[in-house]
């Protein structure tokens, strides 16, 4: 009998122990393929959206830093070509080169050079025209990813209006086999998905847009610093040669003030009493 007690514990552990493993695993388990399955047709254009928001994370990422906006190394060899007045060889080398200063330094000295009869100030006009060209540039490309932040949003809430339709689609069937069969639910999972998605590349492409932004803002400050640099340098570098100076023909007045007669539309009006007086003489 305490034999019979003693191994009962055992046997209980064991059957136990078998019961727990042919018991039938939860098949209840999320699969991201089957969610996406579930978004309908707009998931097609929604994917081409995250597709291209990836790449263009991807390209912005190499290619909107301060080397490719302003490099140290063309800086210093820009200011040696400009103090050796070697304007031609600095426009082939910035040919060469691929940074915005190195196109706005290349258009500048290509119209100075063409034209030895521009004043200063027209040479300030053309960088300063380059230079807001470069800008809108680097704007317009990284506006991409705030399009697909506007855009991704949307699609999903045309997915979800069509999830929608679907389902109100299922209910005016008004049989009720079909809403147990839970195809009602598709409908739904598909509006959701959709939506689902469209704000999670929506939000994450705005995030990157900011990001990359400042980095334009930055970029933007120290293209401007430069190209104020070397127009400096390039207007002392032409004016000790005499390429532009004052203008011979402006007015100065004589250096004897009882010379100089003051001209006709700078004089004083005569007041009421002197008019009075010359109408009585």
């Amino acid at each position: 009998m305490n034999r019979l007690l003693l191994s009962a514990p055992a046997f209980l552990a064991t059957t136990g122990v078998a019961l727990g493993a042919d018991a039938p695993v939860d098949p209840t388990k999320v699969n991201v393929l089957e969610i996406i399955k579930e978004g309908g047709i707009m998931m097609w254009p929604l994917g081409l959206l995250s597709i291209t928001s990836v790449v263009l994370i991807l390209l912005f990422f190499f290619t909107i830093r301060r080397a490719t906006v302003v490099s140290d190394r063309f800086m210093r060899v820009a200011e040696s070509l400009i103090r050796k007045r070697d304007y031609l060889g600095l426009v082939g080398y910035a040919h060469r080169r691929g940074e915005c200063i190195a196109r706005i330094t290349q258009k500048t000295l290509d119209f100075a050079t063409k034209n030895s009869e521009a004043q200063f100030t027209e040479i300030r006009e053309v960088a300063e025209a380059e230079g807001s060209r470069q800008a809108s540039s680097l704007n317009q490309r990284i506006s991409y990813l705030a399009d697909i932040g506007a855009i991704a949003p949307m699609v999903g809430l045309l997915g979800t209006v069509l999830g929608m339709i679907r389902a109100f689609l299922e209910i005016n069937t008004g049989n009720v086999e079909v809403v147990r069969q839970m195809k009602l639910a598709g409908g739904v999972a598909e509006a959701l998905v959709t939506t689902a998605s469209g704000l999670s590349i929506g939000i994450v492409a705005m995030i990157f847009y900011a990001v990359f932004r400042g980095r334009v803002q930055r970029s933007l400050a120290e293209l401007e610093a430069a190209s104020t640099h070397l127009l400096a340098l390039l207007g002392s570098q032409l004016q000790r040669t005499g390429r532009y100076q004052q203008p011979a023909d402006q007015t100065l007045p004589p250096d004897h003030p009882e010379e100089y007669e003051v001209p006709r539309s700078q004089r004083t009006a005569p007041s009421r009493a002197d008019q009075a007086d010359i109408h009585g003489a």
